[in-house]
Parts: C-alpha cells; sequence; structure tokens
C-alpha cells in the first residue's frame, strides 16, 4: 500500500471534528484529512464492539489513523443530545485546540412510508441529521469567525432531490430522509452567503451510492443498483479538497463527488 500520512500536508496544524466516524464514509473522512496533517477528533455513539449491531468502532477509526503514524482521537457523543453536542466541542478544543474543519456527517435513517412513520423517529432524524449540524456549526464558528478561517462541510445525499415524475408508487419510505437532506443543503447555502464575510467556507458533498455498512443494512446496493456504487475514496477525496479550498472561491456549494472531482482533475488518493 502507498498511502501514508503527511504529517506537512494541506491540513498540517488543522484541527478536525468528523461525526458518524466510526465505519463506512465517516472513517474515511477521518483517514483522509488526517493523511494530509490533520488533527482528527472522530466522534459517533460507537466506541467499542457491540454499541452497535455494524461493524466499526470509533478505536478501529483511530487506530487506524494512528497505525499509519497519523494524529487521532476519538470522542463518544449522541448527536441528538444538546449537551452531548457541546461537549464535543469542548473536548475537542481542550485536547487539540479551536477547530478548523467541521464534518457533519453523522446520521440516522428509517425508510417507513409517511403515512406510518412514527413522530418520535421523525424528530429524532430531523435532531440527529439537520439541527445537530447546525448546532454544532453555531459552536465552532464563532472561533472560526474571530480567527477568519475556517471550513464546515456537510454530507447529503442524492435524495435531497425532488422526485420527478411519472411516480410509480414505488417509493422505499425515503421522503423524511429526502426532507432531512434537502433542509440540510439550504441551511448550507444560507451559513455560506452569512460567513463568507469571514473567510469561512460552507458546502457540501453528496455522495453517490457507497458500498457501507449502513447501505448494506438497508438493502440499497442490489441488483438494479449495483453498478452505481461508487468507491467510498471519492467522498474522502472530495471532503478533503473543499476542507482545504479557498473560501473566497469555494464557497456554497453542492458537490456531487464524482463529477466535482473529475471537474477539479483530480482522482481519489488511496487511503492509509
Amino acid at each position: 500500500m502507498s498511502a501514508r500520512v503527511n504529517p506537512n500536508g494541506k491540513l498540517a496544524g488543522k484541527v478536525a471534528i468528523v461525526t458518524g466516524a466510526s465505519r463506512g464514509i465517516g472513517e474515511a473522512i477521518s483517514a483522509r484529512l488526517a493523511q494530509e496533517g490533520a488533527k482528527v477528533v472522530a466522534s459517533a455513539r460507537t466506541a467499542e464492539p457491540g454499541d452497535s449491531r455494524l461493524p466499526g468502532t470509533l478505536h478501529d477509526t483511530v487506530d487506524r489513523i494512528k497505525k499509519a503514524g497519523g494524529e487521532a482521537t476519538f470522542i463518544k457523543a449522541d448527536l441528538s443530545n444538546a449537551q452531548e453536542r457541546e461537549r464535543l466541542v469542548e473536548e475537542t478544543v481542550a485536547t487539540y485546540g479551536p477547530v478548523d474543519i467541521l464534518v457533519n456527517n453523522a446520521a440516522i435513517t428509517y425508510f417507513i412510508p409517511v403515512i406510518d412513520f412514527p413522530e418520535k423517529r421523525f424528530k429524532l432524524m430531523m435532531e440527529v441529521q439537520v439541527y445537530a449540524p447546525f448546532h454544532l456549526s453555531q459552536l465552532v464558528l464563532p472561533s472560526m469567525i474571530e480567527r477568519r478561517s475556517g471550513h464546515i462541510v456537510n454530507i447529503s445525499s442524492g435524495a435531497g432531490i425532488h422526485p420527478k415524475p411519472p411516480y410509480s408508487g414505488a417509493g422505499r419510505g425515503g421522503t423524511v430522509y429526502g426532507m432531512c437532506k434537502a433542509a440540510l443543503e439550504r441551511f448550507t447555502t444560507g451559513l455560506a452567503s452569512e460567513v463568507a464575510q469571514h473567510n469561512i467556507a460552507v458546502n457540501v458533498v453528496s455522495p453517490g451510492l457507497v458500498a457501507t455498512p449502513g447501505v448494506a443494512v438497508h438493502g440499497l446496493i442490489n441488483e438494479q443498483t449495483k453498478d452505481r456504487v461508487q468507491p467510498i475514496e471519492y467522498i474522502a477525496e472530495a471532503v478533503f479538497q473543499l476542507a482545504s479550498g479557498d473560501p473566497a472561491t469555494q464557497t456554497g456549494g453542492i458537490h456531487y463527488a464524482a463529477p466535482f472531482l473529475k471537474e477539479l482533475g483530480r482522482e481519489p488518493a488511496e487511503l492509509v
């Protein structure tokens, strides 16, 4: 494997929080940012084996980075809880210093038709996928504004695009998920317009279909979709490019990972 950590990379000295980092896309993003010298705080609810029915833990993510020579730690946090979100940022600052990069990747998702969707699950999805990114941004922005430097990257989905007729009636109960991602994208562009004057970039990366444990649980990869599966490196690379880009020219974007990298003329880096 040729991938390695460059302690003097483009993100040297930067402090990054990545949520939903115990597996899948969040783990890959954490590794990619660490490869470029960032000090990464990986956060999720799954710290130890047995914390989740899905494979992958925060220990695994941090061990992967440290074995490659990178700098990382983890902070277990339930992002549906405001106090946990506040603690995540406070402990990050105490450990590494002010936050330079915030990647809002955490999600909890239920695919249920609207007519059957329980209020409790609706509120949980909105809290984790919409309000948590909003609140975490509020928590890191004062320091970013003071230092006139910062990058926020929100992870969205093609589900945020409006369905188009003719409607087949064969939807998978993804309306609430789509609502969350559409709201996250509108938050991104709105916040970008508010903080551009402070040299802070706010962008979205929208992954394609990626073979992650969460995707497997929901059965989203099948005979009809398998040809659309995208390597996870594409998403990690797109996030890195946005987390290291010039806020003056690269902000307020809803970027689809593969076309975005093609536009930049970049190939995804191999991950440690």
